[in-house]
Parts: structure tokens; sequence; C-alpha cells
């Protein structure tokens, strides 16, 4: 399971659920029914995307978007400083 803790990671996370699926840009695009450029957004700058867009691209790729309470990490898991976003 990835965690992402900054926008910037979410761009990498996608682009390799879309190719372990053996999926272009392309197809993801015609699929969502948004532009190739979208996309490719989307996987270099998903920290700008919309929730929505995010979530459609995530039930494509088989992906769970899921949301916790900072109060339920492990104790190895340190809290990303607000200084990152």
């Amino acid at each position: 399971m990835d965690v992402i803790r900054v926008p910037g990671q979410l761009g990498a996370v996608l682009r390799a659920a879309r190719l372990q699926r053996g999926l272009t840009q392309t197809d993801v695009a015609k699929k969502l029914g948004v532009t190739v450029q979208a996309v490719s957004k989307l996987e270099s700058n998903a920290g700008r995307a919309s929730f929505e867009r995010i979530h459609r691209l995530c039930l494509l790729l088989g992906l769970e978007l899921m949301l916790r309470s900072k109060n339920s990490r492990g104790k190895d898991q340190q809290p990303s400083s607000p200084a990152e976003w």
C-alpha cells in the first residue's frame, strides 16, 4: 500500500499504477474523456488537480483512496510537516 504524505508523490503513484496495468496515457485519456495533455499533467502535477479528476482516475486504475485520522498513525509513522505541503 502506498501512503502519500505530500501532493508531489501522487503523480508517481498514478503513473506507476497506469504502467502496471499496461495502459498508455492515450488509453487513459480516452477512457476518462480528457486530453492526453490532461493525463500527463495529472501525472506530473497531481497535487493541483481536482479531487473529482483524481478520484475518477483512481477508479479507472483500480486504486482506492482512503482518508484516516492522524490519530490512527502507528508509532513508526511520523506526521508530515505543514511546511511540506
